[in-house]
């Protein structure tokens, strides 16, 4: 079981040399902006119950949850097409479904 650690390791810094992106940042990037989404998207619940403004949590929740995104498309070089329409069809399906939970409330 190690050895399969291991390799996955060796597997995730070879490709994040390949494409010069750092995988323990984008790992860090990513785990800190799936945080402040969350606490963004709860904030945004709150000000619409209370019949407040919601444009700056849903700002500051599109910015953080795109944050990983954004540095993999800047720093990473030689990344294959098929990557960033995965990353373009993952924002429109986040944008549909976040408007389909607060359209709810």
């Amino acid at each position: 079981m190690a050895d399969f650690f291991i390799l996955i390791k060796d597997w995730v810094i070879a490709l994040g040399e390949k494409h010069e992106v750092d995988p323990l940042l984008l790992g860090c990037l990513y785990l800190v902006s799936k945080v402040c989404f969350v606490i963004f998207i709860g904030l945004l619940i709150k000000n619409l119950r209370a019949k407040r403004a919601i444009m700056m949590p849903l700002l500051l929740a599109a910015v953080s949850f795109s944050i990983p995104y954004l540095y993999l498309v800047i720093a990473g070089r030689n990344i294959p097409v098929w990557v960033y329409v995965f990353i373009v069809l993952m924002f429109m399906y986040g944008g549909y479904s976040i408007w389909k939970k607060v359209k709810l409330i």
